[in-house]
């Protein structure tokens, strides 16, 4: 049984990497018709090779940005975990404290953080930490919600049966509520490793402006002021990588160490 679902595995990732690499085919064979059919300067829009050989011209720095950029988002996005976690816990356990604050947390994504980065660098300045801090206030809401409805979404059943023992509020929360959050995390987390990514870049935008401060948001500024549109088109995949690494970083945390929590019979 075991044999024949990974063989079922391994066929699945192997049919998703052709479909992947046919897609990816197809959109490099569109662009480059799009090019060359409406002439267009490089300026405006380079060839995938235009754009893979200022990758090569830039390697250092892009490999600079995107380690920078990296650790920053990874940084923000385990910090909302961490507050995102602590925040539902409080929720679940007082009517009142969430009715009170949920709508403070949904504000934090109503807010463009466009706007709220400037205040956030005149109070923390041109540092990693601003970047952090811009990036928990994207990655919070997603965690939030998710880990919320979790621990409020328990079986019926077994919180009868810990009631039934005269089980604490205390024991109910750790042995009922959180292992059954768990799933709900991950969603949760996983939604939030993309927006990591674009909470550190739009960070950058403004931490860069006129510091030695290396991240892919400082070279996409710099790139787009200098009009190299290849070098911004090479920064932005290297970007969509990192966002991608990231999300696989995520869930397969998902599949081994929290498997328990979280493997589900899957929908075929």
């Amino acid at each position: 049984m075991i044999d024949r679902r990974r063989k079922w595995d391994i066929r699945e990732v192997a049919m998703s990497a052709s479909l992947v690499s046919l897609v990816a085919v197809a959109g490099i064979g569109v662009w480059y018709t799009v090019v060359a059919w409406f002439e267009l300067p490089k300026a405006l829009l380079p060839t995938p090779g235009q754009c893979f050989d200022a990758a090569i011209d830039h390697y250092d720095a892009l490999v600079r940005g995107t380690l920078s950029t990296g650790i920053a988002a990874i940084a923000g996005l385990f910090s909302a975990v961490v507050l995102g976690s602590l925040i539902s816990i409080a929720f679940s356990l007082s009517r009142s404290i969430r009715l009170a604050f949920f709508p403070y947390v949904v504000l934090l994504q109503t807010v463009p953080i466009v706007a709220v980065a400037p205040l956030l660098i005149i109070w923390s300045g041109y540092t990693f930490r601003t970047v952090v801090i811009v990036t928990v206030i994207v990655c919070l809401f997603p965690i939030v919600n998710s880990v919320t409805s979790g621990l409020m979404s328990i079986d019926r059943d077994a919180s009868d049966l810990f009631r039934l023992y005269g089980a604490s509020r205390t024991k109910r929360l750790c042995k009922l509520q959180i292992p059954s959050a768990i799933r709900y995390l991950m969603v949760g987390t996983k939604t939030s490793s993309g927006l990591a990514v674009i909470g550190a870049i739009v960070a950058e935008f403004f931490v860069g402006n006129g510091t030695s401060y290396d991240g892919l948001g400082t070279l996409m500024t710099g790139w787009q002021a200098l009009t190299k549109t290849d070098a911004l088109i090479a920064a932005l995949f290297a970007s969509a990588m990192l966002g991608l690494a990231l999300f696989g970083a995520v869930q397969l945390v998902s599949a081994t160490v929290l498997r328990r929590w979280t493997s589900t019979t899957p929908v075929r």
